[in-house]
């Protein structure tokens, strides 16, 4: 089973900021869990607001404890509300379901961990964590 390493949670959270410092984001918070939905990696840029911590886990997580990226379970939250308010209870209320919370899978398709980034648009956070998941060369699963 192969392993989200820190250097690469690292390289996706370096280049998910650059993405969003050169598209002029909002300063952005951004964490990578393992596939066990333990944090491996998190910065939060100058600027970003107290939460932003637990609302980038808490998107991740999301997409952890679904197998599903968190455009999906914002999708779930619009048409199946009991089933978020269910995920939520169990969760302890970790799960923060709005996009900005992206699988990273290995290119064989297994899931290696997530990218929850918050501090902009819900959409311009899922922008910023694609393009982390893809520079360092794997498969970035939003859920669409």
């Amino acid at each position: 089973m192969p392993k989200l390493s820190l250097a690469k949670a690292n390289k996706i959270i370096r280049d998910a900021l650059k993405k969003g410092r050169d598209s002029d984001m909002q300063p952005l918070t951004v964490a990578v869990l393992d596939a066990g939905g333990h944090l491996v990696s998190m910065q939060r840029e100058d600027g970003s607001s107290v939460l932003r911590p637990q609302i980038a886990q808490g998107k991740a997580f999301g997409c952890i404890a679904v197998g599903k990226g968190s455009r999906w379970l914002d999708a779930q939250a619009q048409t199946r509300p009991h089933f978020l308010e269910g995920l939520s209870n169990v969760s302890g209320g970790n799960i923060v379901p709005v996009p900005g919370g992206v699988l990273i899978r290995s290119k064989s398709g297994e899931i290696l961990g997530a990218v929850g980034i918050t501090g902009d648009t819900s959409e311009n956070d899922e922008i910023a964590a694609v393009a982390g998941i893809e520079a360092a060369l794997l498969i970035a699963d939003t859920g669409a």
